[in-house]
């Protein structure tokens, strides 16, 4: 399933009051930190990620990889923030506008 513009923007004004939950360290993307931003969009269905201080097409690759590693989709990426969205298997509680 792939996102539309409006439900991108939408799914952008929910996430503006969130903080990130997931932070990509010098490490960058390891086994571990995908569990992890697995873990929480199975517990929250929409993320903020923050990525590294590195230059723009960086940040965007980066976003790009967490975004297929964990079959969400990349709601928007502002400066060093991702928003990443996957629905729940079970119990979407975020219904997505049509």
């Amino acid at each position: 399933m792939s996102l539309r513009g409006s439900q991108k923007r939408y799914l952008r004004g929910l996430a503006h009051h969130l903080q990130p939950i997931v932070q990509v360290g010098k490490a960058g993307i390891t086994e571990a930190l995908i569990s992890a931003t697995s873990r929480a969009l199975l517990d929250h269905e929409l993320i903020k990620v923050r990525l590294p201080q590195v230059d723009k097409a960086e940040r965007a690759a980066l976003a790009e990889v967490l975004e297929q590693r964990t079959s969400a989709q990349l709601a928007g990426l502002t400066g060093r923030i991702a928003i990443l969205y996957r629905r729940h298997p079970d119990e979407p509680t975020i219904r997505l506008p049509e």
